[in-house]
This record gives structure tokens, C-alpha cells and sequence, in this order.
């Protein structure tokens, strides 16, 4: 198809008409889309946000029965017109503060649904939205949602692409992908009958994979330009972009990147007495054989360690993989809590994901497109209860549940908490040297994302010049909610895609003071990503300076009344 319009474009035979049909001026509405498994119908949301939108949209069969722990495979394909106007199922995940509740979005439901199963097998579902015009050719961004590869979910309402197509003008696609230890494991008799793609336990990746895929062999159809796709993550969807970049498997699906606040660095790359981003395979055959002995237990067939070890020697591959697609779900997933196995993330076992992606890098192996790399000044305060790992106690006095309702009920614009009301006395005041909580989450931030982001950043450096990075600075929130978080781990997220509520920390952080400020900052990171998408050069007018590339730093900030951009 790629060879055929472009050789009518050089004979100069318009492509106008091609493209107004596939934008749906071929006497369907244009929320009917063709799609190369079936007929879709989304919403069209023009007199709202000024997009079309499709939402639930299957990209693979549901990953169960032979299915679980497999590659995922092509959707087969449905007669008449598939309705995609909600979203699909989160995949299958425990219960967090930043998961999606009982009802698959963000509501009250999340506080009470806290480390118990929530979501669906049934989850390979992906959502697209463009502006309501006729345009075509279209640059697309592909999203991958973060969650410490253990938690996530595409209906997120910070996540909803509708502000950020407009305004960008373009094509934006989120995916749902399995997360957790069915996403990510490595357990050998998992391994035996399949394919290597199978055998490497990166189903999450696979899944990213397969939603660029359709993304590739279907976005013409929703007005996209599949030369030109951009792939952006967060924290974990940072991680896995990182993964695409030096996975075998992703040449030619995807023309630049924005991975945000995420590195893919071993403990080999990293200084003594910092935190990788990558745990090796060993880590993750630890993991998988554990979980299968702990199942064992739990449910009867073995009393204690060693006699499921030995009920294991008795049986062939095929048993105990069948045995593992036979357990609920959510058997699985409250044994993996209450055994301490939560740990997920890319396997570094050279099929699908590089064996030492920063070596990669390092050797030219990998992709070299345009990045846009970002961090926040104050990454570190997200993950306060991890101040244990610096020896103390941890950051919060508060458990998720309590910090979740505080958070919902919470009036910015009459603030009615303290410091002490949410953090450990031990860190108060925030602001002393060396012990204050300020310290003490840079210190965490210094071990964990910066030394693998420096990492990172350092590799492509060697390799390539086109690579931008910003860091987010913006911390005008009420009481007491600046000090607790300021610019924390994913609080660029809300500017970026334009949404500020409802969500898990609109409440927290949205004033009506801030909102002049808040508003003109997210508009001028959206223009930043609409011109990188489109260019390859995040560099646009509405940032008032020029942005030179790596070492030197895009500082994005705001008053409360308006932006304020600066160079480092």
C-alpha cells in the first residue's frame, strides 16, 4: 500500500479522494471506520472536544486458557459494526492507589478495591482519537501507561487523548497491555511448545508490539500517517519504551520516542549503591519458580517447599504449564501479594528485549530516532513509602486508603491539611538539611531515576545528537500537597495530554489560583509534543526559547498566572 500511493504520488495523481474516504466522507458517519479485522463505530465528540473518538477496540484475541502467557495473536474478525464508544477492560492487576477501582475508571471505588484483584483477562483493547476534520496523513502518538508494570489502565481519565488530538492535531492511540506476572514471566516449563517470542516471557512488550501493528496496517483509515508514529511512556511505559528501542522486533514500526522518567539500566551499568530499572533474568526465574511452588501451597498439592519441589519433578512441562493456565487469575495475583513476588518489568532474555539494552546502545544496536526525554524536579516524592530503602522510616504516615480519601474529598481552594497530617514527623520539617523529607526524596530520586536516566542519556548521546530533555518544575499546589508531592513522579502527565480532572490528584493539586499558570504551561507542552511528533525538533514558538539539545535542559515552570520556560 506504501509503495502504490507513493508511486501515485509521483505521477501526480491526487490522493485527495483516497484520503476523504478513509476519513469517512464515503457515505458512512464519520465515527464508521474500517478496520482490517471489521467495521467500527466510535462517537463523534465535535461538539465537546472537537475530536472522533473510538474507544475498545480489540488489537489481539483475550490472552486466556492456551492463550495466558503466550504472544498475543491477531483479533479474529467480527461481522457488521463493532460498537467502540467505552473502554475495554484494565488487564487483570491488584488493587493500587493509581489502578482503576471496581468500575474501570477513576471513582471512589479505588480506596476500598486496594491489593485485591481488579480488572480482566479480557483486556487487549486500545483507543484512538483525532480531531473532527478531514484531515489526513495525520502524525500519530502511540501512549503507554506507567504502573511499576504492575498496575495500569488506558481509562485512566489523565489519560484520555481527546485534548491532546485537538490540540496537537493529531492522531493519539492508548492501549491496554497485560501488566504484572501476566504480563512479565519466566518460568521454564512455560517455554517448552511455543514460539521464541513465547518462550520470552515479555508478553507486555509483545502486547506493546502487536497494538503498533495495528496501528501500522490500520491508522490510514482514522486519518494517520503510519510513517510517522511516535511512541511516548511514563515511568514504567518509560521503561518499555526504552525496551522497543533496542528490541529486534521494532524496526520500522515507529519513527521517534518519548520516554518520560524511565530508564532501562542493569545493576552492571549503574554505580554502587544505586537502584536499576532493569532486573536481570535470574532476578525473574526467581520469581517464576517461586510463584509456582507458592501456588502449590496455597492450594493444597504441597505442604511446605520442599514437597512442591518435589511434586514439581514429578511432572512433565505440559503439566505444569497447564496446570499454571488452569488457576484463576486472581488466585494468582493474591499469591503473588501475599508472597512478596510483585516485582515486574522487561526480561532482558534477547528474543524480544535486549540482554543489556545500555550495551546495545552503547555498540549503535538499537533504533536511533529522534527522543524526548523528561524527568520531574522532585521524582522522588511519588514513591515517599520507599524511603525505607535509605534506612529510615517511611515517608507517610497515612495508609494508601486514608491518603486516597483525603485526596478525593480534598477543597484546594481551602486547604484543611498540614504536613504533619500526612508525613513521618521524622522528616519534618521538609525543608532541613540532609534529614528533611525534601532531602531525604531527592536522595531516593538520585539512587533510583537519575542515575538511570543519566545513564540512558549518556549511551544515545554516543550514538546520536537529536535527543531533548526537559525537566518539569511546576509545584504551585495548596497546602499541604506542595510539599508532600510538588513536581513529582508523573505530574507532568496532566499538562501534557491537557487534563486536570477528575483524576486521582486533581484535587490535590488543582486551585483556582493556579489555574491561569497551570493552563498556559500545559498549552505550551502540548504545542512541545505536537512539534515533535510532527518534526522530529520538540523546538516551537509557544516555548519562547530555543531548546539546544542534550546536556542542555528545557526547564518547564509557571507562576500561578503564566508560564515560565527556561534553558539550563
Amino acid at each position: 500500500m506504501k509503495l502504490s500511493i507513493s508511486l501515485l504520488a509521483a505521477i501526480g495523481v491526487s490522493l485527495a479522494p483516497m484520503f476523504l474516504s478513509a476519513c469517512g466522507d464515503s457515505g458512512n458517519p464519520p465515527e464508521v471506520r474500517n478496520t482490517a479485522y471489521g467495521v467500527v463505530q466510535g462517537k463523534d465528540e465535535t461538539s465537546t472536544s472537537g475530536t472522533y473518538s473510538w474507544k475498545g477496540i480489540p488489537f489481539a484475541k483475550a490472552p486466556v486458557g492456551t492463550l495466558r502467557w503466550k504472544a498475543p495473536v491477531a483479533p479474529d474478525a467480527w461481522t457488521g459494526t463493532l460498537v467502540t464508544q467505552t473502554f475495554g477492560n484494565a488487564c487483570m492487576q491488584n488493587g493500587r492507589i493509581y489502578g482503576p477501582g471496581a468500575n474501570n475508571t477513576y471513582d471512589s471505588t479505588i480506596g476500598t478495591t486496594l491489593n485485591t484483584p481488579v480488572g480482566s483477562e479480557d483486556c487487549l483493547t486500545l483507543n484512538i482519537w483525532r480531531p473532527a476534520t478531514g484531515d489526513a496523513r495525520l502524525p500519530v502518538l502511540f501512549f503507554i501507561y506507567g504502573g511499576s508494570d504492575i498496575s495500569g489502565y488506558t481509562a485512566d481519565p489523565v489519560y484520555n487523548g481527546a485534548n491532546l488530538a485537538k490540540t496537537a492535531n493529531a492522531v493519539v492511540v492508548t492501549a491496554n497491555y497485560r501488566v504484572g506476572v501476566l504480563g512479565f514471566l519466566n518460568l521454564p516449563q512455560l517455554k517448552t511448545g511455543g514460539t521464541a517470542n513465547d518462550a520470552s516471557g515479555n508478553f507486555a512488550i509483545l502486547d506493546n508490539i502487536q497494538a503498533l501493528k495495528f496501528i501500522q496496517g490500520n491508522i490510514a483509515n482514522f486519518g494517520g500517517d503510519a510513517g510517522n508514529v511516535t511512541v511516548m511512556g511514563q515511568s514504567a511505559g518509560a521503561i518499555n519504551t526504552w525496551a522497543l528501542l533496542t528490541s529486534p522486533l521494532t524496526v520500522g514500526l515507529f519513527q521517534k520516542a518519548i520516554p518520560l522518567s524511565g530508564g532501562i539500566s542493569l545493576a552492571s551499568d549503574l554505580p554502587a549503591g544505586t537502584i536499576p530499572t532493569l532486573n536481570s533474568t535470574a532476578a525473574y526465574l526467581g520469581q517464576g519458580n517461586a510463584l509456582l511452588v507458592d501456588l502449590l501451597i496455597a492450594d493444597g498439592t504441597a505442604a511446605d517447599a520442599a514437597t512442591a519441589l518435589t511434586y514439581i519433578a514429578t511432572q512433565t512441562d505440559a503439566q505444569i504449564a497447564a496446570y499454571m493456565r488452569g488457576k484463576d487469575a486472581g488466585t494468582i495475583l493474591t499469591t503473588v501479594l501475599s508472597n512478596g513476588l510483585t516485582g515486574s518489568g522487561p526480561i532482558p532474555e534477547g528474543t524480544v528485549v535486549a540482554t543489556d539494552p545500555i550495551a546495545s546502545i552503547t555498540a549503535g544496536n538499537y533504533l536511533k530516532l529522534p527522543l524526548l526525554v523528561g524527568n520531574t524536579a522532585n521524582e522522588g516524592k511519588l514513591f515517599a513509602p520507599y524511603l525505607v530503602l535509605l534506612g529510615g522510616p517511611p515517608g507517610m504516615i497515612v495508609t494508601d486508603a486514608t491518603r486516597f480519601t483525603m485526596m478525593e474529598n480534598y477543597n484546594p481552594d481551602a486547604p484543611s491539611l498540614t504536613d504533619a497530617d500526612i508525613l513521618n514527623p521524622a522528616y519534618l520539617p521538609v525543608t532541613t538539611p540532609g534529614t528533611g523529607y525534601n532531602a531525604m526524596t531527592d536522595l531516593l530520586a538520585s539512587v533510583f531515576t537519575t542515575a538511570s536516566r543519566v545513564n540512558v542519556l549518556t549511551a544515545v548521546k554516543s550514538q546520536q545528537s537529536n535527543v531533548w530533555f526537559y525537566q518539569f518544575n511546576w509545584a504551585n499546589e495548596p497546602v499541604p500537597w506542595n510539599d508532600v508531592y510538588g513536581a513529582a513522579h508523573a505530574f507532568d502527565l496532566p499538562f501534557i495530554f491537557g487534563n486536570f480532572g477528575p483524576s486521582l490528584f486533581s484535587n490535590a493539586v488543582n486551585s483556582t489560583a493556579n489555574e491561569p499558570g497551570r493552563q498556559a504551561l500545559s498549552a505550551a507542552m502540548m504545542s512541545t509534543i505536537s512539534a515533535f511528533i510532527r518534526n522530529g525538533d520538540p523546538n516551537n514558538g509557544a516555548l519562547g526559547v530555543t531548546w539546544p539539545v542534550w546536556p542542555s535542559t528545557l526547564i518547564f515552570n509557571a507562576t500561578l498566572t503564566q508560564a515560565q520556560i527556561s534553558v539550563q
